[in-house]
């Protein structure tokens, strides 16, 4: 019951956090977020630290969440932008069923890693309140960028903003 209750709350606070703030991508000014490991729908752990020296998005969704679903063809597009450069998504789900998120990716494929985040624990550690929430990592392991609400990932200058982090050679 709980649980429904959770989802409820971010049901209806989602939709006036998106009309009232249009989300943009900000510059990152607050304290190093601490690092992760997550299980994949596969069983493979993944960890932050695995990902240095590559430019690392990482997604905070649910599928009950409409901007979350919104936004996902986006990131895809992003990530295939990207194919051949060191970038990698991470798409954290966010204390949901694993047969509801297969059920999901089953409508909608991606080619990114779906991590699980049982019982909101990285999420409370990092301070997800609302969804989608976004982090993007540099190849050093500093966060960058921090966006709270459905992005278009594909829009050329969100795509240059991301560019901008790959290292130069």
């Amino acid at each position: 019951m709980h649980y429904f209750l959770r989802v409820a709350a971010f049901c209806l606070l989602m939709p006036a956090v998106s009309i009232l703030t249009a989300a943009e991508l900000k510059p990152w000014s607050g304290r190093q977020l601490p690092p992760f490991e997550l299980k994949d729908l596969s069983g493979r752990d993944h960890r932050l630290a695995d990902y240095r020296g590559k430019v690392v998005l990482v997604n905070f969704w649910a599928t009950w969440c409409e901007p979350c679903r919104a936004e996902m063809p986006t990131l895809e597009k992003l990530k295939e932008k990207f194919a051949g450069r060191p970038f990698v998504v991470l798409a954290v789900n966010v204390d949901e069923p694993e047969a509801r998120i297969r059920k999901f990716l089953a409508l909608l494929p991606l080619s990114f890693s779906v991590l699980l985040d049982y019982e909101r624990k990285l999420a409370r550690a990092w301070n997800v309140r609302l969804l989608p929430a976004t982090y993007v990592v540099g190849p050093g392991g500093r966060l960058h960028y921090s966006v709270i609400g459905e992005l278009d990932w594909s829009a050329r200058e969100v795509a240059d903003r991301v560019a901008e982090l790959f290292p130069r050679p």
